[in-house]
């Protein structure tokens, strides 16, 4: 999906982002984050097993993101994920909570180097669209 008038990595990679505010970064529960989260919305297919299941991010960070999904996967449930960008990027992704009938938090791991390039590409580039 692309935004009229959008601009930056965000927008280009197919995806709409906006600042979740700058300052101390806190999870819903109150507890601090490692990394800033950023608002943005892309498709994602994830690949379990044999099973291939489809879902959109709400929000991304460094190091994790929440996937918006029907049918969301259990506590400690590892898949990959191939974030549709303009260039998709391959994330290796483990289920740290659920938010039933909305979808579930994830953790996040970029193995390889061309993907990682991409991630941290759009991660800088959602950080300047926040200042």
């Amino acid at each position: 999906m692309r935004v009229p008038g959008g601009r930056g990595l965000a927008t280009l990679a197919g995806g709409v982002s906006k600042s979740m505010g700058s300052g101390e970064h806190t999870s819903r529960y109150g507890e601090p984050r490692r990394a800033p989260r950023f608002a943005f919305r892309a498709d994602l297919e994830i690949e379990w097993g044999s099973a291939l299941l489809r879902g959109s991010t709400r929000d991304i960070s460094s190091n994790g993101m929440f996937i918006e999904s029907s049918d969301p996967l259990w506590v400690g449930a590892g898949f990959t994920a191939h974030l549709a960008l303009e260039r998709p990027v391959k994330l290796e992704c483990s289920v740290k909570r659920i938010e039933p009938g909305r979808g579930m938090g994830v953790s996040v791991t970029v193995r390889e180097e061309q993907h990682e390039k991409r991630y941290q590409d759009l991660l800088a580039s959602l950080s300047k669209q926040g200042i």
